[in-house]
């Protein structure tokens, strides 16, 4: 299940972590973002160890937004290795997020 974190964990289990992450930075009145959350639980589920998914609420960390410019919610930034790889905005669908863990990992 995805993790929230907040700026003060960012750093650990983003930025310092081996391997993919997906950064879902979402809000909690956010349609699109809701409809995403499955999709996003489904593909950890799929990944296990090869994908780690964490959430970030930019309602209540609004700092870290800002620093990854995420104008609009929900905004999907994948990690490699604490470097950003892609970066998606809207409601994207299943597939195109499977091709993009692919190309990456």
């Amino acid at each position: 299940m995805a993790e929230r974190v907040n700026q003060e964990t960012f750093q650990k289990e983003v930025l310092e972590a081996d391997g993919l992450v997906l950064a879902d930075f979402y809000s909690d009145s956010c349609v699109p973002c809701k409809r995403l959350a499955p999709v996003l639980a489904e593909l950890e589920e799929t990944y296990g160890d090869a994908l780690k998914v964490v959430k970030v609420n930019i309602n209540f960390d609004l700092p870290l937004a800002e620093k990854y410019e995420v104008t609009a919610a929900p905004t999907l930034i994948f990690f490699k290795n604490g470097a950003e790889q892609d970066r998606r905005r809207g409601l994207v669908k299943k597939a195109e997020l499977t091709e993009i863990v692919e190309n990456l990992k």
